[in-house]
């Protein structure tokens, strides 16, 4: 999973972010609000969570808040040295899933971190959504969006799909994906086919799909979506 990280203090966000990425999260580094609001704008969908320093040099931790929420519903988490009742408040009542004062504890952040995640996956209003990347799977309705719009996909490119889907971040080798289309299809689907077909999602699915930042082929091993 992916986490950007918005923290002005380098020694500090030098440290997170290693922290973070011993714990097997990816991270994106920015320190102030305006690096921030470009990388939210290019790709906000590569996100599972944000950590957003309160105090920034040009700005506040809230302006950013206030955008991931009006865009998508990603949790969000605030790292501040304030913590009085108005200010805690306002973040929550704002969105923010929580609020940890400084200085904390690594493990204890880390913690909160993949409560606040347990929690997102499991609510109500997450059911049945995939989000791979800038492509949003509705699984309730069987229907997959780019970037807000709905994609044509053939049923057993749907399918397909959702096996990379329910199983972000780890390699599927082509005989796994073969054995999962066959199980679920009933029908006979050979190895040329299934190269035919994740062609075909790339092309759909990917912004240049002859350097695909999706569906990535892991070489000698099979394909992975998702860090």
């Amino acid at each position: 999973m992916k986490i950007l990280l918005v923290e002005d203090d380098k020694t500090i966000a030098s440290g997170l972010e290693y922290s973070l990425q011993q714990d097997r999260f990816s991270t994106v580094l920015c320190y102030d609000v305006e690096s921030a609001k470009n990388v939210l704008t290019e790709d906000i969908d590569q996100f599972a969570l944000c950590l957003f320093d309160l105090s920034l040099p040009d700005g506040s931790g809230y302006e950013l808040c206030r955008m991931v929420k009006d865009r998508r519903d990603i949790p969000v988490i605030f790292l501040t040295a304030i913590d009085d009742e108005v200010n805690v408040v306002m973040g929550l009542d704002m969105g923010a899933d929580d609020y940890i004062t400084k200085p904390f504890r690594i493990r204890e952040l880390l913690s909160r971190i993949k409560s606040v995640l347990r929690r997102y996956h499991k609510s109500p209003q997450n059911q049945g959504i995939i989000n791979l990347n800038q492509v949003r799977m509705n699984t309730l309705e069987g229907k997959v969006y780019k970037n807000g719009a709905e994609i044509s996909l053939t049923a057993l490119e749907y399918r397909l799909l959702l096996i990379f889907g329910n199983h972000i971040g780890q390699v599927l080798s082509r005989n796994q994906l073969l054995e999962q289309i066959w199980d679920v299809a009933g029908d006979f689907v050979n190895d040329n086919t299934l190269t035919v077909y994740i062609k075909r999602l790339r092309e759909k699915l990917e912004d240049d799909p002859q350097h695909p930042t999706m569906i990535k082929t892991v070489r000698g091993l099979g394909y992975k979506v998702g860090d």
